[in-house]
């Protein structure tokens, strides 16, 4: 919600009228100098939306601040121009709104353009979640980074590396929502309060590395050349992209990191393939260029990797993890059920390359049981258990 500064108005008052966490306030306006404001400037107010109400005989603002819950002065703060003493009827007045639902829309097959309207709207409501682009996909998508919080411990979480796990997509949309929720509401999610979080840890997501690829199982074959074509071809003339894990190049990009790639290339298919096609070198697409770059820039604590299926959290990489990073997966196991395995016979993933750089705890975890793609009967259950996972990548 944005509002035009008063005289004598503070970021700290705002954050007593309207009962919203002071550095939220302060983080939603990086432009802005909580010491040096100036009146008429515009000041963006998180969770909070402004409706549009038209005056009934016999409204007051007292009234009306009194139905929404709010008082009268932060109705004066939207309507700037109204005179109390002097409501008509049929007038309209702006009404602030405390958000207390879900604005992401995650129940649906779910693709970039459903990615970028759900991120929209979390960046209205929540304009201290910090937005960019890493990079762009190979059809020139631009692939957002989230960040949450102003802690020290730099968490990171990414999905949908593989096509036709896109489910993973919505699960850390809607785990963002939830976070961004309670944030704004002082609340708590399973008995914990999400305010020292914010605090403590600073929170990367990348929810979506592969949108060529996810689109491409999700809504078919691109109607633009030379893409249409060659996927086709790479498909075997084929239309059912259901197992396409690659991106639109028919490269793996979760085969992609120089962590032991040349014995992970043995017995993959050496040309471009819906999956396991390494590429002609490590680092070859955009983006697992993007993935890289953002990693070697950020100094991440430690990664969590969604994939899916098998309801397993892989936690090692050629026993150069920490010893940590079993305590850790331990802990993600048990507020999950997942099962937690040291190491695969995988090679040239991303949390392979990070433990293999960094020394530091990471992960890939598999989600939810079944074959690929997973069907969206499958997201609560999935969603419960990854809430729990992030909560403890945060808390741990």
């Amino acid at each position: 919600m944005k509002v035009l500064l008063r005289p004598n108005d503070s970021f700290w008052y705002y954050s007593q009228l309207l009962n919203v966490p002071l550095p939220l306030v302060v983080d939603s306006n990086p432009n802005l100098d909580p010491n040096r404001l100036v009146p008429g400037t515009e000041v963006n107010v998180p969770g909070f939306v402004a409706i549009d109400y038209r005056i009934q005989p016999g409204d007051s603002l007292w009234k009306l601040a009194g139905q929404s819950g709010t008082n009268v002065d932060a109705l004066l703060l939207l309507n700037p121009t109204v005179r109390p003493e002097r409501l008509v009827v049929g007038q309209v007045v702006r009404l602030p709104r405390r958000v207390t639902w879900f604005v992401v829309d995650t129940n649906k097959p779910y693709d970039y353009a459903a990615l970028i309207a759900d991120l929209n709207r979390l960046s209205d409501v929540y304009p201290f979640m910090r937005r960019r682009s890493i990079g762009p996909s190979v059809m020139n998508k631009a692939i957002p980074e989230l960040r949450i919080g102003r802690g020290a411990k730099r968490v990171h979480a990414n999905a949908s590396f593989h096509a036709n796990e896109w489910i993973t997509t919505p699960v850390l949309v809607r785990l963002m929502n939830e976070y961004l929720l309670a944030l704004t509401n002082r609340g708590a999610i399973r008995g914990l309060q999400m305010g020292p979080f914010y605090d403590t840890a600073t929170l990367s997501v990348v929810p979506m590395v592969n949108p060529d690829g996810v689109d491409l199982v999700v809504r078919g074959l691109p109607a633009s050349e030379p893409y249409r074509s060659s996927v086709l071809q790479i498909n075997g003339g084929s239309t059912d992209f259901s197992g396409w894990k690659a991106n639109i190049r028919g490269v793996d990009l979760n085969n992609q990191f120089p962590a032991l790639w040349e014995e992970d290339t043995i017995g993959a298919p050496q040309q471009p393939s819906p999956r396991d096609y390494h590429g002609t070198t490590p680092l070859t697409e955009p983006e697992s260029i993007a993935m890289a770059q953002l990693t070697r820039e950020s100094d991440f604590d430690r990664v969590l990797a969604f994939h899916t299926q098998g309801q397993v959290i892989y936690w090692g990489f050629q026993n150069l993890e920490p010893p940590e990073s079993e305590t850790i997966a331990n802990e993600f196991a048990r507020v999950s059920g997942y099962t937690p395995e040291r190491t695969i016979n995988s090679f040239a993933g991303y949390k392979d390359w990070f433990i293999q750089d960094w020394r530091r705890p990471g992960f890939t975890i598999e989600v939810g049981r079944g074959v690929n793609p997973l069907p969206l009967s499958q997201f609560p259950e999935i969603y419960e258990q990854s809430l729990g996972i992030l909560l403890a990548s945060l808390y741990m």
